[in-house]
Protein backbone atom coordinates (compact mmCIF):
# COMPACT_ATOMS: atom_id res chain seq x y z
CA UNK A 1 0.00 0.00 0.00
CA UNK A 2 1.20 3.34 -1.08
CA UNK A 3 0.73 4.80 2.67
CA UNK A 4 -1.63 5.65 5.33
CA UNK A 5 -3.04 8.76 3.65
CA UNK A 6 -3.73 6.91 0.16
CA UNK A 7 -7.37 7.15 -1.33
CA UNK A 8 -7.87 3.99 -1.17
CA UNK A 9 -7.18 3.56 2.81
CA UNK A 10 -8.62 6.54 3.92
CA UNK A 11 -11.49 5.36 1.91
CA UNK A 12 -11.92 2.49 3.14
CA UNK A 13 -11.31 3.96 6.90
CA UNK A 14 -14.47 6.24 6.11
CA UNK A 15 -16.42 3.31 5.11
CA UNK A 16 -15.85 1.60 8.02
CA UNK A 17 -16.77 4.59 10.48
CA UNK A 18 -19.74 5.22 8.49
CA UNK A 19 -21.39 2.01 8.55
CA UNK A 20 -20.60 1.55 12.25
CA UNK A 21 -21.78 4.68 13.39
CA UNK A 22 -24.96 4.22 11.47
CA UNK A 23 -25.66 0.63 12.79
CA UNK A 24 -24.54 2.10 16.48
CA UNK A 25 -26.76 4.69 16.10
CA UNK A 26 -29.68 2.93 14.73
CA UNK A 27 -29.50 0.38 17.30
CA UNK A 28 -29.58 3.36 19.93
CA UNK A 29 -32.18 5.00 19.01
CA UNK A 30 -34.74 2.70 17.08
CA UNK A 31 -33.88 -0.63 19.30
CA UNK A 32 -35.96 -4.03 18.56
CA UNK A 33 -35.99 -7.33 17.03
CA UNK A 34 -33.97 -5.81 14.03
CA UNK A 35 -30.74 -5.86 16.19
CA UNK A 36 -30.91 -9.46 16.61
CA UNK A 37 -31.16 -10.08 12.89
CA UNK A 38 -28.68 -7.17 12.12
CA UNK A 39 -25.80 -8.63 14.78
CA UNK A 40 -26.03 -12.14 13.28
CA UNK A 41 -26.06 -11.21 9.61
CA UNK A 42 -22.62 -9.37 10.79
CA UNK A 43 -21.35 -12.84 12.86
CA UNK A 44 -21.93 -14.54 9.28
CA UNK A 45 -19.71 -11.56 7.19
CA UNK A 46 -17.57 -12.03 9.69
CA UNK A 47 -17.05 -16.20 10.01
CA UNK A 48 -17.59 -15.80 5.87
CA UNK A 49 -14.44 -12.98 5.56
CA UNK A 50 -12.11 -15.39 6.95
CA UNK A 51 -13.78 -18.34 5.42
CA UNK A 52 -13.41 -17.22 2.12
CA UNK A 53 -9.90 -15.82 2.85
CA UNK A 54 -8.44 -19.54 3.21
CA UNK A 55 -10.65 -20.11 -0.09
CA UNK A 56 -9.01 -17.67 -1.94
CA UNK A 57 -5.29 -18.80 -0.60
CA UNK A 58 -6.27 -22.28 -1.55
CA UNK A 59 -7.18 -21.30 -4.84
CA UNK A 60 -4.62 -18.99 -5.60
CA UNK A 61 -2.56 -21.86 -4.66
CA UNK A 62 -0.81 -20.53 -1.85
CA UNK A 63 2.33 -22.25 -0.96
CA UNK A 64 2.69 -23.99 2.47
CA UNK A 65 3.96 -21.15 4.65
CA UNK A 66 1.19 -19.14 3.11
CA UNK A 67 -1.49 -21.72 3.90
CA UNK A 68 0.44 -22.51 7.70
CA UNK A 69 0.48 -18.47 8.55
CA UNK A 70 -3.68 -18.12 7.29
CA UNK A 71 -4.71 -20.45 10.34
CA UNK A 72 -6.59 -18.18 12.44
CA UNK A 73 -4.58 -17.54 14.98
CA UNK A 74 -3.32 -14.00 15.04
CA UNK A 75 -5.18 -12.05 17.49
CA UNK A 76 -7.18 -10.73 14.61
CA UNK A 77 -8.32 -13.62 13.45
CA UNK A 78 -9.46 -14.93 17.25
CA UNK A 79 -11.32 -11.57 17.84
CA UNK A 80 -13.23 -12.32 14.13
CA UNK A 81 -14.73 -15.54 15.61
CA UNK A 82 -15.35 -14.03 19.33
CA UNK A 83 -16.90 -11.72 17.96
CA UNK A 84 -19.25 -13.58 15.66
CA UNK A 85 -19.70 -15.77 18.77
CA UNK A 86 -20.51 -12.57 20.98
CA UNK A 87 -23.06 -10.86 18.32
CA UNK A 88 -24.64 -14.50 17.86
CA UNK A 89 -24.86 -14.82 21.75
CA UNK A 90 -24.57 -12.00 23.54
CA UNK A 91 -22.65 -14.10 26.55
CA UNK A 92 -20.98 -11.07 28.56
CA UNK A 93 -17.17 -12.54 28.46
CA UNK A 94 -17.76 -12.81 24.82
CA UNK A 95 -18.56 -9.24 24.64
CA UNK A 96 -15.88 -7.70 26.63
CA UNK A 97 -13.33 -10.15 24.60
CA UNK A 98 -14.58 -8.56 21.57
CA UNK A 99 -14.65 -4.83 22.91
CA UNK A 100 -11.13 -5.06 24.28
CA UNK A 101 -9.65 -6.95 21.49
CA UNK A 102 -11.40 -5.24 18.98
CA UNK A 103 -10.78 -1.17 20.25
CA UNK A 104 -7.62 -2.25 21.76
CA UNK A 105 -6.07 -4.65 19.34
CA UNK A 106 -7.51 -4.69 15.63
CA UNK A 107 -8.30 -1.21 15.32
CA UNK A 108 -4.62 -0.44 14.66
CA UNK A 109 -5.18 -2.93 11.90
CA UNK A 110 -7.54 -0.72 10.61
CA UNK A 111 -5.48 2.60 10.84
CA UNK A 112 -2.18 1.19 10.51
CA UNK A 113 -2.26 -1.75 7.74
CA UNK A 114 0.17 -4.25 6.57
CA UNK A 115 -1.26 -4.92 3.26
CA UNK A 116 0.49 -5.34 -0.11
CA UNK A 117 -2.84 -5.42 -2.13
CA UNK A 118 -4.79 -2.54 -3.33
CA UNK A 119 -8.43 -1.94 -3.83
CA UNK A 120 -10.42 -3.45 -5.64
CA UNK A 121 -8.46 -6.98 -4.84
CA UNK A 122 -10.00 -9.58 -2.72
CA UNK A 123 -7.28 -9.52 -0.04
CA UNK A 124 -8.18 -5.67 0.28
CA UNK A 125 -11.67 -6.06 0.68
CA UNK A 126 -11.42 -8.96 3.01
CA UNK A 127 -9.02 -7.47 5.18
CA UNK A 128 -11.17 -4.22 5.25
CA UNK A 129 -14.10 -6.12 5.90
CA UNK A 130 -13.05 -8.55 8.28
CA UNK A 131 -11.33 -5.72 10.40
CA UNK A 132 -13.92 -2.98 10.74
CA UNK A 133 -16.81 -6.50 11.14
CA UNK A 134 -14.52 -6.93 14.70
CA UNK A 135 -14.30 -3.06 15.74
CA UNK A 136 -18.07 -2.78 14.40
CA UNK A 137 -19.09 -5.39 16.35
CA UNK A 138 -17.33 -4.67 19.39
CA UNK A 139 -19.25 -0.66 19.34
CA UNK A 140 -22.83 -2.40 18.09
CA UNK A 141 -22.84 -4.40 21.23
CA UNK A 142 -21.32 -2.39 23.96
CA UNK A 143 -22.61 0.96 22.34
CA UNK A 144 -25.57 0.64 20.22
CA UNK A 145 -27.23 -2.62 22.37
CA UNK A 146 -25.82 -1.43 25.70
CA UNK A 147 -23.67 -4.65 26.76
CA UNK A 148 -20.94 -2.71 28.97
CA UNK A 149 -18.11 -4.24 30.00
CA UNK A 150 -18.43 -5.15 33.81
CA UNK A 151 -16.92 -2.73 36.10
CA UNK A 152 -13.69 -5.22 36.89
CA UNK A 153 -13.86 -6.91 33.27
CA UNK A 154 -10.27 -6.35 32.38
CA UNK A 155 -9.22 -7.95 35.00
CA UNK A 156 -10.83 -11.31 33.08
CA UNK A 157 -9.62 -10.12 29.50
CA UNK A 158 -5.95 -9.70 30.68
CA UNK A 159 -5.37 -13.26 31.79
CA UNK A 160 -7.66 -14.56 28.90
CA UNK A 161 -5.22 -12.65 26.23
CA UNK A 162 -1.97 -13.86 28.35
CA UNK A 163 -3.46 -17.27 28.00
CA UNK A 164 -3.86 -16.65 24.54
CA UNK A 165 -0.68 -15.60 23.91
CA UNK A 166 0.85 -18.37 25.72
CA UNK A 167 -0.86 -21.00 23.56
CA UNK A 168 0.20 -19.16 20.45
CA UNK A 169 3.98 -19.13 21.74
CA UNK A 170 3.24 -22.90 22.23
CA UNK A 171 1.86 -23.59 19.05
CA UNK A 172 4.90 -21.50 17.49
CA UNK A 173 7.45 -23.41 18.70
CA UNK A 174 5.81 -26.59 17.61
CA UNK A 175 5.33 -25.53 14.32
CA UNK A 176 7.67 -22.78 13.57
CA UNK A 177 5.44 -20.26 12.82
CA UNK A 178 5.14 -16.91 14.35
CA UNK A 179 2.01 -15.68 15.24
CA UNK A 180 0.99 -13.00 17.17
CA UNK A 181 4.45 -12.04 15.70
CA UNK A 182 6.05 -13.29 18.85
CA UNK A 183 9.38 -14.08 16.94
CA UNK A 184 9.82 -11.24 14.42
CA UNK A 185 6.98 -9.69 12.18
CA UNK A 186 8.06 -10.67 8.69
CA UNK A 187 8.55 -8.12 5.56
CA UNK A 188 4.79 -7.05 3.66
CA UNK A 189 6.41 -7.78 0.81
CA UNK A 190 7.07 -11.56 1.05
CA UNK A 191 3.94 -12.13 2.81
CA UNK A 192 1.19 -13.50 1.37
CA UNK A 193 2.18 -11.69 -2.14
CA UNK A 194 -0.09 -13.48 -4.08
CA UNK A 195 -0.49 -11.69 -7.75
Amino acid sequence: MAGLVAAEHVGAVVAIAIVTAVLVAAARLRPGPWTTTAARVLAVVLVAAEVGWWIYLIASHANKAELLYALPFQLCDAAIFVSAFALWFRRQLLVEVTYFWGLAGTIQAIFTPDLPQHFPSFPFIQYYVAHGGVVAAALLLVVGLGQWPRRNAVLWIVPITIAYAAFVGLLNAITGADYLYLRAKPASATLLDLN
